[in-house]
């Protein structure tokens, strides 16, 4: 439970400004998370690994009220996520199984597609344990869809068939 009073907030960014509105955000004392993956980018000349946004302008605030307009007021913020009229909360617990996404280096990618439901299930074993997500059947490998409350994205992730059972 949240005791501290702060939430987590997705805040819509500019596009391809997600790296700089997280430096004024933590200059500015805002706690903030934007999670990154690794991708090799090819080049004419030349191949690099490069850190991208695993959400593509979006960044994650964990704000009090008193810091709401702050962070919004941040250069290169455009909105808050919302839902409801409101500001969208996003769960510690997702924002916590995003960190353990990257933590365990899973293979992952994110998708714009809304999928169809799928038969539920939970993740057994490891740091993603007792996780639920929905089945997807993905290029002959297991693949758990995670939604992630009011963004459109959801998370593949690549996981062995007996991590998983029916829910």
């Amino acid at each position: 439970m949240n005791t501290t009073g702060k939430v987590w907030h997705a805040l819509y960014t500019r596009p391809r400004w997600e790296k700089k509105v997280l430096k004024y955000l933590q200059e500015e004392g805002i706690e903030a998370f934007l999670p990154l993956r690794k991708t090799l980018k090819q080049w004419s000349d030349r191949k690099k690994w490069v850190e991208e946004p695993l959400f593509r302008s979006y960044i994650f605030v964990h704000v009090q009220p008193a810091e709401y307009y702050k962070a919004l007021n941040t250069a290169g913020a455009v909105r808050y996520v919302v839902f409801e009229g409101r500001a969208a909360v996003i769960p510690d617990r997702q924002i916590q199984m995003v960190k353990d996404l990257l933590a365990i280096k899973a293979e992952m990618e994110v998708t714009d597609e809304t999928l169809l439901p799928g038969e539920r299930v939970v993740i057994r074993y490891g740091p993603l344990k007792d996780i639920e997500g929905e089945m997807v059947e993905f290029r002959s490998k297991s693949v758990i869809a995670l939604r992630i409350d009011h963004i459109s994205g959801t998370i593949l992730v690549s996981l062995p068939a007996n991590y998983v059972r029916r829910k």
